[in-house]
């Protein structure tokens, strides 16, 4: 019995094999044709980067030299994944203050920037903190804690204008969840805001501003609104 079974074996595979040749025939593909090779060109992580980096940003670079340091910082901790790029796994945080029109956002998507273009592999989220409260408020069909845990995850986050919209117990509550997750975990952070570091304290809540104290270093940057600058 093991040898009349054994013997079917082969006629069956070739019998299968004959008819998948049809089958591909009949749908006008060459069995025997070699692959499509892959395109040698691969998009890179800064072009998919920049498909959600807002496109006044798109050329944005880290261009102020504490910025710049904190970049190298936080690329020399990345560790290797297992494609062998880098990624980013814990590291220090940032919060860029100064007044409107300073150049507060654009130091913080050129850091991003600035990474990937060192190489190193990036999940990051941004939000401004009134796109942020608004993403969270409770409403019908929507998981915010889902959300809330998606951003205070994340391996880079930019929370921009800290400070800047309208405070309620339940705002400072939100901020203080998401900026605590982050300084437990060491996650790097960018946050900027364009109030002086003596009031966030009380924009934020002590509780919130005693983390970033410790878990931030700040990097004030001074001018002119440089979007009312005159035009030629």
């Amino acid at each position: 019995m093991t040898t009349a079974t054994t013997s079917r074996e082969p006629q069956r595979i070739s019998s299968l094999a004959a008819r998948l040749d049809t089958i591909l025939t009949d749908r006008g593909i060459d069995a025997t044709a070699a692959p499509a090779e892959a395109p040698s060109e691969r998009v890179t992580a800064l072009e998919l980067a920049e498909a959600r980096i807002p496109p006044r940003y798109r050329d944005a670079l880290a261009g102020h030299e504490q910025v710049a340091a904190w970049v190298d910082e936080v690329a020399l901790a990345a560790r290797p994944g297992p494609s062998g790029t880098r990624g980013i796994a814990l590291g220090p945080s940032l919060l860029i203050a100064g007044p409107t029109g300073t150049g507060k956002t654009h130091q913080a998507y050129g850091a991003v920037r600035s990474l990937l273009t060192a190489g190193v592999r990036l999940r990051w989220e941004a939000a401004t903190t009134a796109d942020l409260y608004a993403r969270l408020r409770p409403r019908a069909g929507h998981d915010a804690e889902r959300d809330l845990a998606t951003l205070s995850t994340c391996p880079l986050l930019i929370l921009d204008d800290l400070g800047a919209a309208k405070q309620s117990e339940w705002t400072e509550e939100i901020t203080y969840r998401l900026i605590n997750r982050r300084y437990t975990d060491l996650l790097p952070t960018l946050l900027t805001t364009n109030l002086p570091t003596a009031a966030l304290r009380d924009a934020v809540g002590d509780r919130v501003a005693s983390r970033l104290a410790e878990m931030t270093t700040t990097v004030v940057l001074t001018g002119a609104d440089r979007r009312r600058r005159p035009r030629a």
